[in-house]
């Protein structure tokens, strides 16, 4: 039997500020809430109700930061929105029919590329516009959202992430517009999935409260950092949500089956 004490609150409170701060800049925040749930003995349903929860509302307020900056690229943003359903619809369906443990030890090998590639020092985009437009646009950004869309509806960790990367290099947008608009897209996916742990009455409220406003602080200081900072800021922080994704990665599929 579960019992929610102070300190539970507290730690998993103190998750969603930092992971709030990590996610409204670079994406990855529930590599750390939903882990810190789980170890405090909330259970699994409610830990994702939960977490559902704090991460919408937080999310809300970094996409209202950055539209305040007007950092959000709202076409890009609105013509992937309904690529990004369809895709997360299609990736459900499969993940009823494969092995995710597969997907899960082909993006260990890939994660260190990526990480290289936002390491790399090279000129910023800074433009106030999306630099790419035409038939590549219509061609791209709907093949861009639906794929990334598969991947969170079949595996999930990293989505946001995965957005900002595809946005700024096959999309050429600047790092701090990649993340703006990709906060939009994840907003949606978060909200549909929260309404349906709402109606299923698996939000743990007690304690998801508490998140809500801690989440909230750190999406304010985060998207606050990422405008002031700038791309300096998105690429320091997609590095560190990369690596915890990369270390999630490593002990679910090539520690934890060997234990």
């Amino acid at each position: 039997m579960f019992t929610l004490t102070l300190g539970i609150i507290a730690t998993c409170s103190l998750a969603a500020l930092v992971a709030g701060f990590i996610d409204s800049i670079a994406g990855g925040g529930g590599l750390i809430t939903v882990p810190a749930l789980l170890l405090s003995g909330v259970p699994p349903h409610f830990a994702l109700g939960t977490n559902k929860v704090q991460s919408s509302i937080g999310t809300g307020v970094a996409v209202c930061m950055f539209a305040h900056g007007h950092l959000v690229l709202w076409r890009l943003a609105l013509t992937g929105l309904p690529f990004s359903l369809a895709g997360s619809w299609i990736g459900s369906v499969l993940a009823l029919h494969l092995d995710e443990a597969v997907l899960g030890k082909v993006l260990v090998l890939l994660l260190p590329m990526a990480m290289c590639l936002t390491l790399l020092p090279k000129k910023e985009r800074q433009e106030k516009t999306l630099p790419l437009q035409g038939r590549a646009f219509w061609i791209l950004m709907p093949a861009v959202c639906l794929s990334i869309g598969c991947y969170d509806g079949f595996f999930g960790p990293g989505t946001g992430s995965f957005l900002i990367l595809a946005l700024h290099w096959i999309l050429r947008c600047g790092l701090v517009q990649a993340s703006a608009s990709a906060k939009v897209l994840n907003l949606t996916s978060n909200v549909g999935a929260m309404l349906v742990f709402l109606w299923s009455g698996q939000v743990l409220w007690p304690l998801a409260l508490p998140m809500v406003a801690a989440s909230v602080l750190g999406n304010w200081l985060g998207s606050r950092t990422a405008m002031r900072v700038g791309p300096r800021a998105v690429r320091l922080f997609l590095t560190i949500s990369l690596g915890l994704l990369m270390l999630t990665l490593i002990w679910r599929y090539f520690v934890a089956p060997h234990l």
